[in-house]
């Protein structure tokens, strides 16, 4: 471990399980465990248990809490329900993305934003600083939580039935992007039915002081459904297979949700928002380059940075690329230029040899959905 990253509360238990470990965004995170493709598996067919304590909690309270939300972010908070979940961006002033976000209400005087570890500090700084500028200062207070909670995810197919055991209450009555608060070793909790793969799941902040003690149970009552802890290199793939975009990948501060094709989480009616002018513009006017999904139809594995060709026109650069072991092909996500939108073929410089690969349509891999799950 090196100086710049922190471990977090799980650390000493990740070791005992035999995890490999990867500096990631500040921290000492686990990468795998058994083995990646072990763990791809046990999510798609089982479960697995992740933990994602690195990630930022920032809190807005007080009576302009909502409003304020509404003004800093893409989409429409005021339709967001009391124990609702929202996904959303945080935009600068030229309509790129600082943090792809999950937002939480509880009430109209409390908010809590869910975002990526390595933009936590940039975002609180840009929040109390447009908030600031925009005069709601007197009426918001903005929290960086973020030491104040651990945060595990359980996903897959039997994650209901095992968090059904510690929380019979709570677990079959939470629908798709709902969350509930609860008492849990004696400390408030918060639970929410949502994830980062695909899979069916919750994700649960609790007092980092009972991470450990929960890792435990879980591990233990998803025992008879081969429960597996999982780690970075899993979730990465679980998330390209869904079609999920990554911080720094498919999104950046050069980068908009526009470009991302993710036009459906930015409100164009409820009025002025960072970096709405430009939002606007490009919806309008269209943008210079997409974001697509393609798959290989010859060997080889596309990854970051590798060039697209539409015949022998540079057309764009793949932004993460895998092999997928739940479809048994390679697959990427990559920005072309919007004049080769329309493109059903491309090739990819593979370390120097060109091999073919097809337009598609994501997500590559989608559950079915049961009749709790709604879309986003």
């Amino acid at each position: 471990m090196t100086e710049e990253n922190k471990i977090t509360p799980l650390h000493e238990t990740h070791k005992a399980h035999g995890a490999s470990f990867v500096g990631f965004a500040g921290f000492l995170m686990p990468v795998k465990y058994k083995g990646v493709i072990s763990e791809i598996e046990a999510v798609r067919q089982r479960a697995g248990l992740f933990d994602v304590c690195h990630m930022g909690q920032i809190e807005l309270t007080g009576s302009g809490a909502l409003k304020a939300a509404n003004y800093l972010l893409s989409n429409d908070v005021l339709k967001v329900a009391e124990g609702q979940c929202q996904y959303t961006f945080a935009c600068n002033v030229s309509g790129g993305v600082l943090d792809d976000i999950v937002l939480y209400r509880f009430s109209d005087e409390r908010v809590l934003l869910c975002v990526n570890a390595i933009n936590t500090e940039k975002i609180y700084t840009w929040a109390v600083d447009v908030l600031d500028n925009k005069g709601f200062s007197d009426t918001v207070k903005i929290t960086d939580l973020s030491e104040n909670y651990a945060q595990l995810a359980l996903q897959g197919p039997y994650a209901e039935k095992i968090l059904e055991k510690l929380m019979p209450a709570v677990v079959k009555s939470l629908r798709y992007y709902r969350f509930t608060e609860l008492e849990l070793y004696g400390d408030t909790a918060i639970v929410s039915r949502t994830g980062y793969t695909g899979e069916d799941g919750f994700e649960i902040y609790l007092d980092p002081e009972n991470a450990v003690k929960l890792w435990q149970d879980l591990m233990e009552a998803g025992e008879e459904f081969a429960l597996e802890p999982c780690g970075l290199g899993a979730r990465d793939t679980l998330r390209l297979e869904a079609g999920l975009p990554l911080y720094g990948f498919e999104l950046s501060e050069e980068l908009t949700p526009i470009e991302a094709g993710l036009k459906r989480f930015v409100s164009f009616t409820k009025g002025e928002f960072a970096g709405s002018d430009v939002l606007e513009r490009q919806k309008e006017k269209g943008v210079e380059k997409i974001l697509i999904a393609i798959e290989m139809k010859e060997r080889g594995i596309p990854r970051a940075g590798y060039e697209l060709y539409a015949g022998d026109e540079k057309a764009g650069h793949v932004t993460s690329g895998t092999f997928s072991p739940t479809l048994d092909k390679a697959i990427a996500l990559a920005y072309v230029s919007s004049r080769h939108k329309d493109e059903k073929s491309f090739f990819i410089d593979i370390r120097g040899k060109m091999r073919e690969a097809a337009k598609v349509v994501a997500p590559f891999y989608k559950r079915e959905k049961n009749a709790k799950a709604a879309a986003l």
